[in-house]
């Protein structure tokens, strides 16, 4: 029998895993967009017990460059780094931020680029663990030698964004704000607009009141119009869109492909067009 793994995991959930000692490894990716330090700041002062720190900038991402603001690392670089930690391949792994899953979303499609299905959102964050919390640095652990296994997931490159304008049937799917896929306002990247052909569903609409998902059914629901194998998610820098593609598997829909460098990667290059309000190309 084919075993199946959660994408999502309640703090109970993960109590009782934790009880039973099961091969388990935590990851906390709490982040600040624009203040790296931060989030090992809010590790220090609390995370839950033995916690390991998934940092948004040095870990989960490369340095800002063409590719974007948070570039995906090299495949070898990322792998190293989940060798450094000591990961195996029967550990379950669970990550959590305190932003909806918005950050933790990001190491969970990391995870499954290397392979590894066991990897589950918690859902709500830090703010649903009711267990005590430790404070200062991780433990320090032995390296493994984690091998990857074959991608469970599709990541596409510019140039496959670029053949898709030319006459592709792909639908790119931004998870930023309505405001910012607009154009109306842009906080954080120089140029304000969205990709072409693009369709905005902002990610923050995967959550209900509570903070947590929203049920599979009223995701598929939502997703209903790009839930084909022909979707592309993206966002600002590759960070949020994961958002989109979790939640699509929560729906139990096809997961999509991610376009990492997003649009503060797109806008690197002047000669590629840009959108505003509901379609108009400069």
């Amino acid at each position: 029998m084919t075993q199946t793994y959660a994408t999502l995991i309640s703090a109970s959930e993960l109590a009782q895993l934790a009880a039973q000692q099961a091969p388990l490894r935590i990851f906390d990716c709490r982040a600040r967009l624009g203040d790296p330090e931060q989030g090992g700041l809010l590790f220090r002062a609390g995370h839950s017990a033995g916690a390991m720190r998934a940092d948004l900038d040095a870990q989960l991402a490369d340095a800002p460059n063409t590719q974007g603001r948070h570039p995906l690392p090299h495949f070898e670089q990322w792998l190293a780094q989940v060798q450094r930690w000591g990961l195996l391949p029967e550990e379950q792994v669970v990550v959590y931020d305190d932003a909806g899953g918005q950050m933790a979303a990001r190491a969970w499609w990391m995870f499954r680029w290397l392979g590894h299905e066991a990897c589950a959102v918690l859902d709500g964050g830090l703010a649903q663990w009711q267990q005590p919390l430790q404070s200062g640095n991780a433990a320090p652990v032995s390296a493994s030698d984690y091998q990857p296994q074959p991608p469970l997931t599709r990541l596409w490159q510019v140039e496959d964004v670029l053949r898709n304008l030319r006459g592709g049937e792909y639908t790119l799917v931004d998870a930023r704000s309505q405001e910012r896929f607009r154009g109306e306002q842009e906080p954080i990247d120089p140029v304000a607009g969205h990709i072409p052909n693009a369709v905005c569903l902002p990610c923050s609409e995967n959550l209900g009141a509570d903070g947590l998902f929203k049920t599979p059914a009223q995701l598929r629901e939502r997703f209903a119009s790009v839930a084909t194998e022909q979707t592309v998610c993206y966002c600002g820098s590759g960070v949020t869109a994961t958002h989109n593609i979790l939640a699509m598997r929560i729906a139990g829909l096809n997961e999509p492909a991610l376009y990492a460098d997003s649009w503060s990667g797109w806008i690197t290059d002047t000669s590629r067009s840009v959108a505003t309000g509901d379609g108009t190309t400069d």
